[in-house]
């Protein structure tokens, strides 16, 4: 704005009063972790197409479950994912360590979970996990066929740093005995589980079991696309599987859905396909139970964060926190509207409150400023009933 006027005449100054618009977040790229005989090591790259993927890192020859879980992905759904390979778990085919020297042959469980944990070293000398702190754009962590209790515990426990990312992880290939002893990891807001492994083609050497991780993180692109992250990522056809490494049962089931194990089920006899039929997080507190909720968390906290990044610094008075509610409010009726939050207005969906309540003379003399918002998810329809009963013609039905 102009400091002084001193001709006459007319002058035009631009005013910025409008709402700066939150922009939703995306919800579904993928970094994938695996070992690979071909391509750059513990160096995440971009890609966005099977063909892009081959011609970095080889086909199903090249790596034991990467390639086949990248597949699945894209076959799914899914558009975008970063791959870093840790390394080659063999030593052969042209598989090399961080420094660039030939990975050693008949790697250990031991080696493999400290290639897969990766270590610290700084800006560009991260390895295996680690790497992925240099991308922000992670939605979702897969390790497809990993079920090390230490590299599962160190995906979870990114994502739950972070807080900008959920892990989708697999269940063994085989169990020892009945269902009721298929180890689950450990308690979880930010992770989901599946059983069983998924039977698919592989050029090389037919029909094979691979783990379900890469499958279903292609099903949640396809659902985020198609509906939205507040929808669950169940009740989806696994495109591409043959047939399951299990077959479950709903009284298997029963043993496994209470203990957020998610069961992928075959229901070809009824014409319906392979099916996801599960969507628990490994969370034991009711609140964070469902994927979906998580999830929408993940992206409105992430968005809020990002859109509201011209707040800092301003004068903090009644002005700027009147800014803040109208954007955010703003952000979260488009999110109501989606059918994201469960209320029959935006008053019953969601809150936001930011006055001399949340931010009395103390906070403002600390120089913070502090909003308090409130959102009603919608949760899935888990179990659906129907009570079905005889009813006497020409009896009132109100009664």
């Amino acid at each position: 704005m102009a400091t002084s006027y001193l001709s006459p005449g007319v002058y035009v100054e631009e005013v910025d009063r409008g709402t700066k618009p939150i922009e939703a977040v995306g919800t579904s790229t993928v970094g994938f972790l695996g070992t690979c005989n071909k391509g750059p090591v513990n160096k995440p790259v971009f890609i966005t197409n099977w063909s892009q993927y081959v011609n970095t890192f080889g086909d199903f020859r090249d790596s034991d479950y990467l390639a086949h879980a990248v597949y699945g992905f894209f076959n799914n759904g899914g558009s975008r994912c970063f791959v870093c390979n840790v390394g080659s778990a063999a030593g052969s085919g042209g598989g090399k360590d961080e420094k660039g020297a030939p990975a050693k042959p008949g790697a250990s469980s031991k080696d493999l979970a400290k290639m897969f944990i990766g270590e610290d070293k700084g800006p560009g000398k991260r390895t295996g996990l680690k790497t992925f702190e240099d991308v922000d754009d992670i939605n979702i962590v897969c390790a497809p066929g990993v079920t090390d209790p230490a590299v599962v515990d160190a995906i979870l426990t990114h994502c739950e740093v972070r807080k900008d990312r959920f892990a989708i992880l697999d269940s063994p290939e085989t169990i020892d005995g009945g269902v009721d002893k298929l180890p689950k990891p450990r308690d979880s807001k930010y992770g989901a589980y599946y059983f069983p492994w998924i039977e698919v083609y592989d050029p090389e050497k037919g029909n094979i079991f691979v783990p379900p991780s890469g499958h279903m993180a292609g099903i949640y692109a396809r659902v985020d696309a198609e509906r939205g992250v507040h929808k669950a990522p169940a009740n989806e056809i696994v495109r591409g599987a043959l047939g399951l490494r299990y077959s479950i049962s709903r009284g298997e089931q029963d043993i496994l859905n209470p203990k957020g194990i998610n069961c992928i089920r075959d229901f070809s006899r009824r014409g319906r396909g392979i099916r996801v039929w599960g969507a628990r997080t490994l969370s034991s507190d009711a609140s964070w139970r469902y994927i979906n909720v998580r999830r929408l968390f993940i992206m409105i906290e992430q968005s809020i964060e990002i859109g509201t990044q011209w707040v800092v610094f301003e004068p903090n008075d009644h002005t700027l926190w009147k800014k803040i509610t109208r954007d955010i409010r703003a952000f979260l009726y488009r999110i109501w509207r989606t059918g994201a939050l469960f209320g029959k207005t935006p008053e019953e969906a969601f809150y936001v409150k930011c006055d001399e309540e949340t931010n009395p003379p103390e906070v403002i003399d600390a120089g913070q400023v502090i909003t308090e918002i409130g959102i009603c998810p919608v949760k899935p329809a888990e179990f659906v009933i129907f009570r079905i009963g005889q009813w006497q013609a020409g009896s009132d039905v109100s009664e």
